[in-house]
């Protein structure tokens, strides 16, 4: 019989801004230079060094598994030479799916701080609950919301400009 879910959550830090802050320039930095879906994630270690930050790189890299928390989970492995990251804290700017929450488990991160939910694919908390089942042998602190507007309005403006350039080019073929 599964257990009762119990939630892991965690109160903001005050240097979770600064971090989310990070994760967002390389979110920023996806989407206008490799036109990436603008996500960012970065991880840090528990004494506050940056482990590693990456923004989405599936289209760039033509690997599906490379989303920015994935991306980031790697570099910080291959920075530390263990692949458990332990006592670390993961930061991303939008709700990991359901791949990149299972990531997090198996790499045993201490602690996730995300921006925005994602109401469609959201593996934390929206459609599954990943990274603080008791089901799993692992779970996660959550602190969700930090930099929330922001994270929500950089993926936003990015869908929105991408609907709109499909728009023009629909209009453009329509009127050759």
């Amino acid at each position: 019989m599964p257990q009762p879910h119990v939630e892991q959550s965690a109160p903001p830090q005050p240097e979770d801004e600064r971090w989310m802050r990070v994760a967002l320039d390389a979110a920023q930095t996806a989407a206008a230079e490799l036109g990436e879906v603008p996500v960012g994630a970065c991880v840090v270690s528990a004494g506050g060094a940056l482990l590693a930050v990456a923004g989405n790189r599936t289209r760039t890299d033509c690997d599906p598994t490379a989303h920015a928390e994935i991306v980031a989970l790697r570099e910080a492995a291959r920075h530390t030479g263990h692949y458990r990251l332990t006592d670390t804290i993961v930061y991303s700017t939008i709700e990991p799916c359901a791949m990149c929450a299972g990531a997090l488990v198996q790499a045993r991160v201490k602690r996730l701080v995300y921006g925005a939910r994602d109401e469609r694919a959201g593996a934390v908390e929206s459609v599954f609950r990943i990274c603080d089942a008791n089901s799993l042998n692992h779970r996660i602190e959550l602190t969700p919301g930090v930099l929330e507007a922001e994270c929500r309005a950089l993926m936003q403006a990015f869908f929105r400009a991408r609907r709109e350039t499909k728009g023009e080019r629909r209009r453009a073929k329509g009127e050759s």
